[in-house]
């Protein structure tokens, strides 16, 4: 206990001096044309031409007052339908523990609070024992929230997490506008939060990775329209997905599923959910976790490892697929043929007034960047676009 105790300090000490180098290094300011501005080079560094909007979302106990000594877990989907619509997922609750409690609580590897160094005071999260200084780690380990798969599960409800406000919805000022807790049996993993912008009626589609399914509701949540994929079955077979990731549509409701952590394939769909084809072979072998040998490296076009994220083009049809640890994007037509290799680059979800909104699976919370003051429209992200619906 003393050997771990010693650990600890050891790596805290350490995180804390990098922390206050960062906080306190030099700064200085830009004035360049028309990007000169008011604030320091590192704030640029730090967030570009975006600054954070503060205490958004609220805190959990502000949103619901029961949830008094307990905060975000892991927040994976976030999608912003409109200004005062915002959905944000996250992987359960984790009590707010605090330093120098855990080790006479357990015994083993802890999510635990570091209180006032975050940014506006917020505390930061750490694993300790410390496998991955700094950030948190809200949905990975025995002792997490549990959501994800391949690990040995030792949690108790309650006590370590609760499941439940898994999917809610906010406004720009971080206020709850919906909550749809009645669901929270239905998820284990929520990766994506979707609505294609092809469909008026804006139907929702949670992308549940850890369910193999993919499960599409009305609007308001009252309703579970339809379930594609075999929920709690994986497979790769054309009735089930294995750790699906990401959604893509055309606008005649023609959708891709990047199929996905496990699987390393493209499957194509028709708009009400039959399944059309599919293409992609692994360049890796997750039962194994190793490459699959033999492939030069890079490994050939149509080969894929953790097939990540996945876009469509309403004019060409071509599909743009971000084949993650091969650190690439593969493009191919509508019907599967590879047409190109792209270096992989990084997208997120943006609205109507160009906030850009992320969504932070260690760091367990979700964020609003607005641009700043002046800020050069060339270095903002594009708008996302709404065809069929407009709010």
């Amino acid at each position: 206990m003393l050997k771990r105790a010693i650990m600890v300090i050891t790596s805290l000490s350490g995180f804390l001096f990098a922390m206050f180098f960062l906080v306190h290094r030099p700064t200085s300011v830009q004035a360049q044309g028309a990007m000169a501005q008011n604030h320091s080079q590192s704030d640029e560094q730090v967030s570009g031409p975006y600054e954070v909007v503060k205490n958004w979302p609220k805190p959990l106990a502000t949103l619901w007052p029961e949830e008094k000594g307990w905060t975000w877990g892991a927040t994976q989907a976030i999608f912003a339908q409109n200004p005062n619509r915002i959905f944000i997922s996250m992987r359960g609750e984790l009590p707010i523990i605090k330093p120098g409690d855990f080790l006479s609580i357990y015994d083993e590897a802890q999510n635990v609070e570091v209180p006032g160094i975050g940014e506006d005071g917020r505390g930061i999260w750490l694993t300790i024992p410390m496998p991955g200084v700094p950030p948190r780690n809200a949905s990975v380990g025995p002792m997490s929230s549990p959501g994800e798969p391949h690990v040995k599960f030792k949690a108790q409800e309650g006590r370590d997490y609760r499941w439940q406000h898994l999917i809610y919805i906010v406004d720009s000022q971080g206020n709850l506008v919906d909550d749809w807790s009645r669901w929270d049996s239905k998820f284990k993993r929520v990766h994506k939060i979707l609505i294609s912008p092809y469909d008026p009626e804006k139907r929702v589609w949670v992308d549940d990775d850890g369910k193999c399914a993919i499960f599409i509701f009305s609007n308001d949540g009252k309703k579970l329209l339809q379930t594609i994929g075999v929920s709690g079955e994986c497979g790769d077979d054309d009735k089930h997905f294995n750790r699906q990731t990401d959604i893509a549509w055309l606008p005649d409701g023609t959708f891709f599923v990047s199929d996905g952590y496990e699987n390393t394939r493209v499957i194509k769909f028709d708009k009400n959910g039959k399944y059309l084809t599919s293409w992609g072979k692994p360049s890796w072998d997750w039962r194994t976790r190793k490459l699959v040998p033999g492939l030069p490296d890079p490994p050939p076009p149509n080969y894929f490892y953790n097939v990540h994220g996945i876009q469509a083009d309403a004019v060409s049809h071509r599909v743009f697929v971000s084949d993650r640890e091969n650190h690439r994007i593969q493009v191919f037509d509508e019907n599967g043929k590879f047409l190109d290799i792209w270096p992989l680059g990084d997208y997120a979800s943006i609205y109507q007034q160009g906030n850009l909104f992320t969504a932070e699976v260690f760091n367990g919370r979700a964020q609003m960047f607005r641009p700043r003051p002046g800020a050069d429209p060339a270095r903002l992200i594009g708008k996302q676009i709404r065809v069929a619906w407009k709010d």
